[in-house]
């Protein structure tokens, strides 16, 4: 997303500091500590780090911690990490939200003194029973507990003397309120957990809309952005930094998420997919974690390009996939080195060329980089091509090796399919060839050859795994399934296929973990950064999806 753009939350921005409201811009990012970050947090942090940059702000990173349910260490570390990766910085503004437990509980002690809240004992059943709808207003039989007995009660709940369910602080706003999160809405319960930093201090802990806009304005945040699903609780937001007594006034305002197609971005459905190891783990290269993009050989450049594509909104909208393998296909097609692999090989035998002869053919690293240069690939007379390269009964149009026909090495000579050689099954074990050696790469021919094939010497190729890796799911909408149907019926059974006796041309036997290649005429790979002699596919050479 390019410091020069606008969309609707500048303009925000901008009459903001033109009316004087604000002189300098302040923005967080405040993921939740439970799991990965995915591309959806992506967009988030993105609006977040880039509006700070664009006008020359700060932009803090807090970790969201008040629920203590499935929160770690291991997420926090990696939630860096990838942000890290991304290219923004934080300086010396980390902060965790249960920094400002006691400071929160301070408020909410405030709240009851002033008569702005009140302990309430109704069970969760009788909170939905009496919630009432569009027509009838809830009810909250303690709505008018004196003052003295909520304070004392919620003291004790702190205390630990109540358990889990018994006892919440309610907000005492508008239990008519067309918006429901503004009918008398919780602001504490008690859970019985350890918290990965308080440990058993706290048994009360303060719910997301009401720690939310207490942290940002204790931090002084100016502009509080986050996704859509925000928009109704916005006037909570704006209720309780008015009812407290805070150092500034945070505005709040919302954009939409992204949703992907044939994506699942859900944390909770990801952890799902993690924990009963239908994937492995969170860096999977199906996954759309950070992580997971990472190890399959995503850069940051290519995410970002997408980010930028996809723009800022006001309105939900579903974004097709391939606009981000368009972004990492356009990235690595100009910059990543050219190398030879053979997924399926079969043997060809030059019969014509000398048994102890090695020949080298020089190609070029990359065509579209002159300062990349060449390299030299031997030639010997047994040789690798790949077997989708090859058919004894041809369809039409089949301009590959086939009997008695001729083919061009990639860079090397034109050769003519003779004997081919089965096994006891049918299967083809190697095809005999002549090669013409006055056709050599370089070499001026008025034959005119259809076909042009890749290939590797028999004796210097290495071995190697490929993991072919596709989209997770089958379905275009993931949001919208079928009624009787969850995301685990569209698990893609082709999203991760393993080639393990691929033939790869001695320079990739060296390449560094994480490095990226085109394998040429098959696609972009990388070197996995977790087992050491297995490349994974990024993105097949061509997509069907043309960017507008």
């Amino acid at each position: 997303m390019s410091e020069n753009t606008s969309n609707f939350i500048h303009d925000f921005i901008d009459e903001d500091l033109a009316s004087g409201k604000v002189e300098k811009i302040h923005t967080r990012f405040p993921p939740e500590p439970n799991g990965y970050l995915h591309i959806g947090h992506c967009k988030a942090l993105v609006i977040d780090f880039g509006t700070a940059k664009k006008y020359n702000g700060l932009c803090n990173l807090r970790m969201d911690d008040t629920n203590p349910a499935k929160e770690d260490t291991e997420f926090v570390d990696a939630i860096k990490e990838d942000i890290h990766w991304l290219g923004f910085d934080w300086d010396d503004r980390f902060y965790y939200g249960s920094d400002y437990f006691e400071k929160t509980y301070e408020l909410a002690e405030e709240l009851i003194r002033n008569g702005h809240a009140y302990v309430c004992e109704l069970t969760p059943e009788q909170f939905k029973e009496y919630r009432g709808d569009l027509t009838h207003p809830a009810i909250s039989p303690f709505r008018d507990r004196p003052m003295e007995e909520s304070l004392d009660l919620f003291r004790r709940m702190r205390a630990g003397e109540f358990p889990e369910g018994k006892y919440t602080l309610r907000a005492k706003i508008d239990l008519a309120s067309g918006n429901f999160n503004m009918r008398d809405p919780v602001l504490y319960r008690i859970r019985y957990i350890e918290h990965h930093r308080q440990g058993t201090k706290w048994c009360i802990f303060p719910m997301y809309d009401f720690a939310h806009p207490i942290q940002d304005a204790l931090e002084c945040i100016t502009h509080s952005l986050c996704s859509l699903e925000y928009e109704d609780h916005r006037p909570l937001y704006n209720w309780v930094v008015e009812h407290c007594d805070l150092p500034s006034t945070p505005r709040q305002i919302e954009f939409s998420r992204l949703n992907i197609t044939n994506t699942v971005l859900s944390k909770r459905y990801l952890r799902y997919l993690v924990e009963n190891n239908i994937v492995d783990g969170w860096d999977d290269p199906r996954m759309p974690t950070l992580c997971g993009l990472r190890r399959r050989g995503y850069t940051p450049e290519a995410i970002l390009d997408f980010i930028g594509r996809i723009g800022v909104a006001k309105a939900n909208s579903m974004v097709n996939i391939g606009l981000l393998e368009h972004c990492i296909r356009e990235e690595l097609n100009m910059k990543a080195q050219r190398r030879i692999a053979v997924l399926n090989p079969v043997k060809i035998i030059v019969d014509n060329y000398p048994a102890d002869k090695v020949e080298y053919f020089e190609v070029s690293n990359n065509p579209n980089d002159p300062e990349a240069g060449s390299r030299k690939v031997p030639f010997t007379r047994e040789i690798y091509i790949d077997a989708d390269d090859f058919s004894e009964n041809p369809p039409p149009k089949f301009f590959r090796l086939k009997p008695d026909s001729e083919v061009r090495l990639m860079g090397a000579y034109i050769i003519k399919c003779g004997e081919i050689v089965h096994d006891a099954e049918g299967n083809v074990t190697e095809i005999h060839c002549t090669a013409d050696l006055e056709t050599g790469a370089g070499t001026p021919t008025d034959r005119k050859v259809k076909g042009t094939i890749h290939w590797l010497s028999a004796e210097y190729a290495a071995d190697t795994e490929v993991i072919l890796y596709d989209r997770l799911f089958t379905e275009e909408n993931m949001n919208e399934l079928p009624e009787g149907k969850t995301y685990i019926d569209y698990l893609n059974p082709e999203s991760a296929v393993k080639c393990a006796n691929v033939k790869i041309e001695p320079a990739l036997a060296d390449a560094e973990p994480g490095e990226k290649f085109q394998f040429v005429r098959i696609g972009y790979f990388a070197k996995d950064t977790k087992n050491e002699n297995t490349f994974n596919r990024v993105v097949s050479l061509k997509g069907s999806y043309k960017p507008e």
